[in-house]
């Protein structure tokens, strides 16, 4: 990717480190680009559940985060990568540039959000610690956000019985499991951040905000690492692909 003429922003975030954040290089090829992709992909979590930063954990050789950046870079002309405040320093050069994470996942998003350049139309979210999410996938997140959706989201059927608190079941045919990469318009994604609301999901905003929601048909084994057994999981995916 080259960035020769690259032009910045300087924007500034309330990082952990109080710093501003310029966003990243605008590549040549991006700045003619009719609708211009860009992917933030946050591993800025503790892994609390996991045991330690399980975006870094050893998956088939790599980084579980280094997949999920390849991933997002099948169809994005820039990568944004979120990470905790004391690795914000990094050498990560498979991304166009490395932001501090905030207390909150909305607020590493929003930091992310800010090192994006201007001129992009699309901008997806993913979780770092999804490594199994296919090109696909990615590309049809991008093309629902291209179609008409201001938010497009990858969900799947929910196969087990589900029940309340109470033990009473709850009809699963109406319950769909959500998944990244999550797309948005730009403007809209820029636009729902800019009261500084958390959540959990990006989407959800985008809909409280009378947003069009477009889902997608997720992937199956598009499953997040949180606990150790679930990169035994990954592991054996990866191998038989």
């Amino acid at each position: 990717m080259s960035t020769t003429a690259a032009s910045y922003r300087v924007v500034t975030c309330a990082t952990p480190r109080g710093r501003a954040v310029a966003s990243a290089p605008v590549p040549e090829d991006a700045a003619t680009d009719p609708s211009p992709v860009w992917a933030i992909v946050v591993a800025a979590g503790t892994g609390r559940r996991f045991g330690g930063a399980k975006q870094y954990a050893a998956l088939a050789g790599r980084r579980v985060v280094d997949w999920s950046i390849d991933a997002a870079r099948s169809v994005a002309d820039g990568v944004i990568l979120v990470v905790p405040p004391e690795d914000a320093d990094a050498d990560e050069p498979a991304v166009d540039a490395v932001v501090a994470g905030g207390a909150s996942r909305s607020e590493s998003v929003r930091n992310g959000l800010a090192a994006v350049p201007d001129v992009a139309a699309v901008v997806l979210v993913h979780d770092g610690a999804r490594p199994l999410a296919g090109h696909g996938l990615f590309r049809s997140v991008v093309d629902a956000v291209l179609a008409d959706a201001d938010a497009a989201v990858p969900v799947v059927p929910v196969v087990d019985t589900v029940t309340d608190v109470h033990g009473e079941p709850v009809d699963r045919e109406a319950l769909r499991a959500v998944q990244t990469p999550q797309g948005f318009r730009a403007e809209v994604l820029r636009r729902v951040h800019a009261g500084r609301p958390d959540a959990t999901d990006d989407a959800s905003l985008v809909v409280a905000a009378g947003g069009r929601l477009r889902h997608v048909h997720g992937e199956r084994w598009n499953l997040k690492i949180t606990e150790p057994d679930d990169l035994l999981v990954a592991e054996a995916v990866v191998g038989a692909r």
